[in-house]
């Protein structure tokens, strides 16, 4: 779909892993001027030598018009001129690099902010949000913009069909993320709920282990499908690929330890856990699945054991809500300032 001058932006999208490099990728494709920040200077050289990313995607071509930078935070300069500021940092991360780059960025000319990472941060339990609100203040908070949706990298770059979630308090600032990214391959729906949307990413994550562990243990549809209906309530009471491939091999019986060395990319799932663990406890939810999860990654329990003491839990209620229901959500909302 040609662009108006116009409506070409520059965009500095940080992070060049999987899911930033594909971004990266299918912005550039539609002729914006796309930066990407990486930390490691091998990429930085590589890439912009190549138009290739030595580690991720890397039988990609990438499009000319997408430059590398780093492994420097960028300057004030080129952040001022920036239209868009994509963030694809894993959220363990995100604290420190939003309160190192705040201090680069012009109130009065605020560029659209674009989230893009998925996941709970361990420690604070916050969402990406929450971590803005507290780095850059409420009023930021309440324009940032969240992507999300069944969306992997390397289909993205293979412009096969995809769509996405795009959601802000600001109903401005998510059309214009929409516009940004929408093209006949990769269609964007636009709404006006940023935790719903940063909570059924994250948490999604976490059964999607789940889901690739029952798999690796050799249980086919009927599983599957239980884990994603129990799995949907679950989420409900609180509050997948590389997620999928740690399952998979933990039910293989590969140890966390060994997986994580080898992957080769980031399984926000794992780190999720910990704190989608604390906060079933400090909810009183009960969520057998997630707490299973939890167990099988950080206690050393065996993944089959974890199976069967699942099935073997007694019938109870579909759903069973405490008073706490929602708590957190309302909490964040007072932080930006809303009743």
């Amino acid at each position: 779909m040609a662009l108006s001058d116009s409506q070409y932006s520059r965009v500095l999208i940080f992070g060049a892993g999987n899911f930033g490099s594909c971004l990266a990728s299918h912005l550039g494709d539609t002729q914006h001027d796309v930066y990407m920040w990486a930390r490691e200077p091998s990429i930085v050289s590589h890439f912009n030598e190549h138009h290739r990313n030595p580690v991720y995607l890397r039988d990609h071509q990438f499009p000319t018009n997408i430059t590398a930078v780093g492994p420097e935070m960028p300057s004030k300069e080129l952040i001022d001129s920036m239209d868009v500021l994509l963030f694809a940092i894993p959220t363990q991360f995100l604290r420190d690099n939003l309160a190192i780059l705040q201090r680069q960025l012009d109130a009065k000319k605020m560029p659209l902010l674009i989230f893009v990472n998925k996941g709970i941060e361990i420690g604070t339990q916050a969402l990406t949000l929450e971590i803005i609100a507290d780095t850059c203040g409420p009023e930021v908070a309440k324009k940032a913009t969240f992507i999300s949706g069944p969306s992997f990298a390397k289909e993205i770059v293979e412009r096969q069909p995809t769509s996405v979630s795009v959601a802000s308090f600001t109903e401005e600032e998510a059309n214009k993320a929409a516009v940004l990214f929408h093209q006949p391959h990769f269609r964007c729906y636009t709404g006006g709920d940023p935790i719903g949307i940063e909570l059924a990413g994250a948490l999604k994550n976490v059964y999607a282990i789940a889901s690739g562990m029952a798999d690796g243990l050799g249980f086919e549809n009927n599983t599957r499908a239980m884990i994603i209906t129990r799995g949907l309530a679950e989420m409900t009471c609180i509050g997948t690929a590389r997620n999928y491939t740690v399952g998979y091999r933990l039910g293989k019986g590969e140890t966390l330890e060994t997986i994580m060395k080898t992957l080769g990319s980031v399984a926000e799932g794992v780190s999720t856990a910990k704190g989608v663990k604390k906060m079933i406890d400090e909810l009183g939810v009960t969520a057998p699945i997630a707490s299973t999860i939890y167990q099988v990654l950080y206690q050393g329990k065996d993944a089959r054991t974890g199976v069967r003491e699942l099935m073997e839990l007694p019938a109870t209620r579909e759903l069973e809500l405490p008073a706490s229901a929602g708590g957190a959500a309302r909490g964040l909302l007072r932080k930006l300032g809303y009743p």
